[in-house]
C-alpha cells in the first residue's frame, strides 16, 4: 500500500507556528482497580482525566491518556518537583506519581498546514475525520518515540528531552516549504484555549 501524496503548499497558504512549551508534566499510574478514584480526585483540581486515547482540558492544564490508566497531567511550571509532591500526596496510595518534567520536551504547532506536514513522518492518520480535536496518540516520528494530541487550537508533540533538539531542528527544517515561524514559548493555559477541548 503506497503512502497517501502530500501536495506542497500553495503561495499565499497559511505557515507553521512552532513553539516550544514548557511546562510541568506528571504521569499519574493507577494502581490496580484505583483508576475509578483517580477521576474524582483531579475533578476536585480543576484537571479532567482524559479517556483513552484522548486529551482533556481543564482550567489547571491538560491531560492525556496514551497508556491504559496511565494519564501525563500538564501545567504550567512552577518550582522543581513542586507539581509531582502535589500530586503524589493528593493521589494518597491510589497512583504511582512520575515527575516527567525534565524527561519531556514539549512543543506546540498551529496553521492549515500543520496535519500536512506532520504526516510527512508520522504513522498516524491525522485526517480530522481519523483523528479529530481531543484525541492522543503514541507514534514514532523520524525515528524518535512522540505523542500527539489535536488540540482545538493546534497540535501539541511531546517527545524525550534527550532527543527533543533533533526534532525540533526536523520540524524547523520540513516546515520550510510551508513558511515557518518560530514563535515565542506558548503556554499550557494557551493550548487549554478559552474553555475545554
Amino acid at each position: 500500500m503506497s503512502a497517501p501524496e502530500i501536495s506542497e503548499p500553495r503561495a499565499g497558504a497559511s505557515g507553521i507556528a512552532l513553539a516550544s512549551c514548557p511546562a510541568d508534566i506528571v504521569e499519574l499510574a493507577a494502581f490496580r482497580e484505583r483508576a475509578g478514584e483517580l477521576a474524582g480526585l483531579t475533578a476536585g483540581r480543576s484537571i479532567t482525566l482524559a479517556s483513552p486515547g484522548g486529551v482533556a482540558a481543564g482550567s489547571a492544564g491538560l491531560s492525556l491518556s496514551v497508556r491504559p490508566e496511565r494519564w501525563l497531567l500538564l501545567s504550567a511550571p512552577a518550582s522543581p518537583g513542586s507539581s509531582a509532591a502535589h500530586w503524589q500526596e493528593a493521589a494518597g496510595g491510589r497512583a504511582a506519581v512520575t515527575d516527567l518534567s525534565s524527561a519531556l520536551a514539549a512543543f506546540f504547532l498551529r496553521g492549515q498546514a500543520v496535519h500536512g506536514m506532520l504526516a510527512r513522518a508520522c504513522r498516524l492518520d491525522l485526517d480530522a475525520g481519523a483523528f479529530p480535536v481531543g484525541r492522543a496518540a503514541a507514534t514514532i516520528m523520524v525515528q524518535v518515540p512522540a505523542i500527539l494530541a489535536r488540540l482545538t487550537r493546534g497540535m501539541l508533540l511531546l517527545t524525550p528531552a534527550t532527543t527533543a533538539q533533533h526534532l525540533r531542528e526536523w520540524l524547523a527544517e520540513t516546515s520550510r516549504p510551508f513558511g515557518l515561524a518560530e514563535v515565542p514559548d506558548a503556554t499550557v493555559s494557551e493550548m487549554c484555549g478559552e474553555s475545554s477541548i
